[in-house]
């Protein structure tokens, strides 16, 4: 697939580095020659020096022989006016990054479709809703929905009360029946596993488990874990994200949100309804106490910088609060950071990677998501009439070895997926892949 990206910014250059490796030629647009000339020494794409809202350069990046155009520069104007130029001149399809909620309504995004928009995209907000997401079931350090909530994945840490640990996937399955949920992916020591019957959960482990919502209280029993409810949020960062999430999670629970700068505080406290907005620094022990951080259910800490986050919720949960959230845009650090415990991370290149790698794909993708803490991807992919996914039984079907099966949706009905389940024309069939798969998983619904 012939790909321009505009902007190589932190998502545009995850982006380039993803899809160069995917064997995509990409053609990168920005007016930074030093950064580009550094990238293109260490991948294989090409670049364009220049504004990527000149005619010229488009024409000089062959936009209109592009399969796709993506404008992830930090300024929404530039991404939106790029975009509309990119599809007059010839782009297939157009994806253009935006920082104003107002342009994701239906009548606005149906107006910038007409003059040459595809699809929108807003990380912070994603990132945002995916933070609200990550407090509704407290016992996980991630937590995904397929289908309106039918079937839930929950990314889930394993230590020494667990029931299930040292239990193969077999035994696991012949002890607590296998029906209601589905262990599809394990992270240990920095390496991600898709696992088969033989293999044993380990202490550590963090699990991913597809299950149905009505079973979620029993699969954390069996890890171990025992849901709490959450009152009282703090929210380090008056960010992009932070303020969103803040107006989101101010309708539900009391929220204070710190930010170190006055200016800040002053605009916040006129547009948020009921957070408390206080001005000092989220990483003093002293303004933490006099906070009450000891009756702080939910520590959220989405700086500008991942260092402050993850030293920030270190001390969050060293002063006794239970869930924490960090904004880690270095993804050299994620590891790290949950080796060491911080609980649920947000990372906007990998929020924003989600929503448009799905366009790179030749299936049809209802729903794709990278798992933030893994190297798995999770996808939903439609079986089509005579595609080999139809052919045989899932244990018959010599499924990539780095793949599996989680679940199935034919019509009302939901499906844990099992070794005796055929996939039928029209199943909705949700996948979890390490990318060396992914190629080889698409042919079988092609």
């Amino acid at each position: 697939m012939n790909i321009v990206i505009a902007g190589a910014g932190s998502v545009g250059t995850h982006l380039a580095k993803m899809l160069s490796r995917q064997e995509h030629n990409i053609m990168l647009i920005d007016t930074n020659q030093e950064k580009l000339e550094e990238l293109e020494s260490q991948l294989d794409i090409l670049s364009v020096v220049a504004s990527c809202t000149s005619i010229g350069a488009l024409k000089d990046a062959e936009v209109g022989k592009c399969d796709l155009y993506i404008a992830v520069n930090p300024q929404e104007e530039l991404n939106i006016t790029s975009a509309i130029l990119a599809k007059k001149l010839g782009a297939k399809q157009t994806i253009a990054r935006v920082n104003n909620s107002e342009y994701l309504e239906t009548e606005q995004t149906e107006y910038l479709k007409s003059i040459g928009i595809d699809s929108l995209i807003y990380p912070e907000r994603l990132a945002a809703e995916e933070i609200v997401g990550s407090l509704k079931l407290t016992g996980s350090r991630q937590m995904h929905e397929f289908s309106d909530g039918r079937l839930q994945l929950l990314g889930i840490k394993l230590w020494e009360n667990a029931p299930i640990l040292n239990h193969t996937l077999i035994k696991m399955a012949e002890k607590y029946g296998a029906d209601q949920f589905r262990i599809v992916a394990i992270k240990r020591r920095n390496h991600t596993i898709i696992p088969r019957g033989n293999d044993e959960l380990q202490y550590g482990d963090l699990i991913f488990v597809v299950t149905r919502p009505a079973f979620i209280s029993e699969v954390f029993a069996l890890c171990g874990k025992e849901p709490f409810e959450i009152r009282n949020i703090v929210i380090v960062g008056a960010s992009r994200i932070g303020i969103k999430a803040a107006s989101l999670l101010e309708k539900n629970y009391n929220v204070k949100i710190i930010e170190k700068d006055r200016e800040k505080c002053i605009q916040l406290a006129d547009r948020l309804k009921s957070t408390l907005v206080i001005n000092g620094d989220g990483r003093d022990l002293n303004l933490l106490r006099e906070e009450g951080i000891r009756n702080i259910d939910a520590f959220i800490s989405v700086t500008g910088s991942s260092e402050t986050n993850i030293l920030s919720c270190l001390l969050a949960k060293k002063m006794g609060v239970k869930k924490s959230v960090a904004e880690v845009e270095n993804i050299d650090y994620i590891d790290l950071a949950e080796n060491i415990g911080i609980g649920s991370l947000i990372n906007t290149k990998l929020i924003a990677a989600s929503h448009i790698y799905r366009y790179t794909m030749n299936v049809d993708v209802k729903h794709l998501k990278f798992l933030t803490f893994s190297e798995a991807e999770v996808f939903e992919l439609e079986a089509k009439p005579g595609s080999k996914i139809t052919k045989h039984l899932l244990r018959d079907m010599n499924f990539p070895e780095n793949a599996t099966v989680g679940g199935v949706f034919r019509g009302e009905e939901t499906i844990i997926a099992k070794g005796d389940v055929q996939i039928q024309p029209g199943d909705n069939v949700v996948i979890f892949a390490l990318q060396s798969a992914i190629k080889r998983v698409i042919k079988y619904f092609q």
